[in-house]
Order: C-alpha cells, then sequence, then structure tokens
C-alpha cells in the first residue's frame, strides 16, 4: 500500500512555470511506475509523464514533451513535474499516481492503483 499527496498546485499566467510535488507514503521499500495525470473540466484523464522509481526511466506523452519534466528525488519518496512554458489549455486538476512493480511505463490510467487527490493549476491567459 502506498498513498500519495500532491502540493504546488496554483494559478500562473501564461508562460509562467510551476513545480509540483508528490509525496509518497506508506511502502516505499517496492519500486513503483510512478506517473503524472492531468483532467480539465469535461476532458478524460490525460495521462502526462511516467518515471520507473528502480532505474529512473522516463517516458513522455507528446503533450508534454519539451514543456515539462518528470524527475524523483534521491530518496525516491517525493516525485515532482516540472512545467514550463504554460498556457491556458494546462489548466486541469493534476494527478500523482502509483503501480507497483513489476510495471509498465505507461499512460493509461486504468494501470496504475494507487492516486492521489489531486493539485488545481489554473493558467491565466
Amino acid at each position: 500500500q502506498v498513498q500519495l499527496v500532491e502540493s504546488g498546485g496554483g494559478s500562473v499566467q501564461a508562460g509562467g512555470s510551476l513545480r509540483l510535488s508528490c509525496a509518497v507514503s506508506g511502502d516505499t521499500y517496492s519500486s513503483y511506475c510512478l506517473a503524472w495525470f492531468r483532467q480539465a473540466p469535461g476532458k478524460e484523464r490525460e495521462g502526462l509523464a511516467t518515471l520507473a522509481t528502480g532505474g529512473g526511466s522516463t517516458y513522455y506523452a507528446d503533450s508534454a514533451k519539451g514543456r515539462f519534466t518528470i524527475s524523483q528525488d534521491n530518496t525516491k519518496r517525493n516525485l515532482y513535474l516540472q512545467m514550463n512554458s504554460l498556457k491556458p489549455e494546462d489548466t486541469a486538476v493534476y494527478y500523482c499516481a502509483a503501480e507497483r512493480a513489476p510495471c509498465v511505463l505507461t499512460m493509461v490510467a486504468l494501470q496504475y492503483a494507487y492516486w492521489g487527490q489531486g493539485t488545481q493549476v489554473t493558467v491565466s491567459s
């Protein structure tokens, strides 16, 4: 069992940056695939980036490449999403998700068993 708590959301103007954090607690001895998703009103949940805690491999959705960076700290208990050059269409609730290894670096939400409560990101023009 693992618990995820996101933070770092807020309001920012277009072109600005935000760094989201996800604190991972509980069974942190196992290896996981950790991911960031987002969901805008009226839209499906969208995968952005995923990272394997064991080896550090990453995978990005096309919508995130070049502007977003996923990373973890040395303790592997904190996951980050650095978001640059934000656009109004990036406005959404952002979620952290986890799946215990063995796992696949995937953007399919159903593949992740554990979810945080989400943090709101609002980008104004």
